[in-house]
Order: structure tokens, then C-alpha cells, then sequence
């Protein structure tokens, strides 16, 4: 009998260290494969296009476009596709957003190797990965005992905005940063404070803070 062909998976991330890192711990797994990188969202993208992949394992963080919107696109273009999300951020700041973006599962960067090599192979498999903190998040919303955040009626470039100007970055900056306009920020901006109920940058700091969505 044939042994099992390996996942193959795409790493999604702009730190070259990160990519080497993730790819030592999988060289010794022998059911994954990493079958290729791309260190920004438009590489990825095309690399999507152009080749077949059991799993695309995508920081939340990068340099072009947002890996929340490169899963929506990711997700939009190809349905099938499996995503696992990885970010130094804490779970319950970005996994329910993710998981309702479409991902199938959140990780933590500073999770366990065997961690990792877990949810790879359960998203690959076609399941879902989740922590029990996020299960609970998820569960909480759902039953209605917890009452839902202004923040959390942000799109994922809204709130990609709101922590960037939280963070003391200049909308100008932000532009650049995201490689769009100064007005498309600035539009930005003025949904959130209308969504959030607030008056200007320095209530968007404080509420960011006080809900702890700044790393």
C-alpha cells in the first residue's frame, strides 16, 4: 500500500528568520511539506493562482496587504482553500476575526513546535483549530452572554486602522505603510470614530488600550 502523500503547504510571512524557523521544525515532519514561501501578501496571491496547496499557514502581519484581507481574497478566489492564521498577537485580539474571516483555525507564534505541527496537520485535514480561550470567546458570543464591542463592528481594514493610529502612527504614515491614500485613511478614520461613537485620535488610543487591542 502507498504511503499517504505529505500536505504541502505555503508559508506566508515577511520575516526571512521566521520562514527558516518554521521551516526547521517541519523539515522533520514527514507528512508536511513546505512546498514554497512568499514574504507579502501579493506573492502569495499569485503563488495561489498558479499552484496547489493543502494548507496556507499566513502571518497576520505583513507589509502590503493585511493577512485578514489576503484571506478574504484568498478565500473569495479559491473556497476551497485552507488557511491557518499565525500571529505574535493574542488570540482573543485577532482569532474570532479570523475565524470569521474565513480561517480555519488561529496560532500563536509563541506556541510549542508540536503545536504547530497539530493544528497543520488538523487544518489540512479539514477540520478546525482552536484554543480552548478562543472555543470559549466563540461560545460566549453565540449564546449571547457576552455583548459585542464596538471595535468588533469594524471591517478588518477599519480595525487594521484603529490600531495603527493607537500605536501613534500619523494617517500619512498609514497610507504609506498600507500603500493606499491619505483620504482613503482619513475615511477610514472617520468610520470608525461614527461606528465607535467617538470624537477623535486620542479617545481611539484610550479605548485601545483600555481593551488591551495594542500589542
Amino acid at each position: 500500500m502507498a504511503a499517504a502523500k505529505p500536505y504541502r503547504i505555503l508559508i506566508v510571512d515577511d520575516h526571512a528568520i521566521v520562514r527558516e524557523g518554521l521551516k526547521q521544525i517541519l523539515a522533520e515532519v514527514s507528512d508536511i511539506e513546505v512546498g514554497g514561501e512568499a514574504d507579502c501578501s501579493s506573492r502569495a496571491m499569485q503563488m495561489a493562482r498558479n499552484e496547489s496547496w493543502d494548507l496556507v499557514l499566513m502571518d497576520i502581519s505583513m507589509p502590503d496587504r493585511s493577512g485578514l484581507e489576503t484571506l478574504e481574497l484568498l478565500r473569495k478566489e479559491h473556497p476551497k482553500i485552507k488557511v491557518l492564521m499565525l500571529s505574535m498577537h493574542r488570540e482573543t485580539q485577532y482569532a474570532v476575526r479570523a475565524l470569521k474571516s474565513g480561517a480555519a483555525g488561529y496560532l500563536n507564534k509563541q506556541s510549542a513546535p508540536d503545536q504547530l505541527v497539530d493544528a497543520i496537520r488538523l487544518v489540512a485535514s479539514g477540520k478546525k483549530y482552536i484554543s480552548a480561550e478562543v472555543a470559549q470567546e466563540l461560545a460566549n458570543e453565540v449564546s449571547g452572554e457576552r455583548a459585542g464591542l464596538p471595535h468588533e463592528s469594524l471591517s478588518n481594514r477599519e480595525y487594521q486602522t484603529l490600531c495603527m493610529i493607537a500605536s501613534g502612527l500619523p494617517v500619512s504614515a498609514i497610507a504609506d505603510k498600507l500603500a493606499l491614500s491619505v483620504k482613503t485613511i482619513s475615511m477610514y478614520r472617520a468610520r470608525m470614530l461614527k461606528k465607535m461613537l467617538l470624537k477623535n485620535n486620542s479617545e481611539l488610543t484610550h479605548y485601545a488600550i483600555k481593551h488591551g487591542l495594542l500589542d
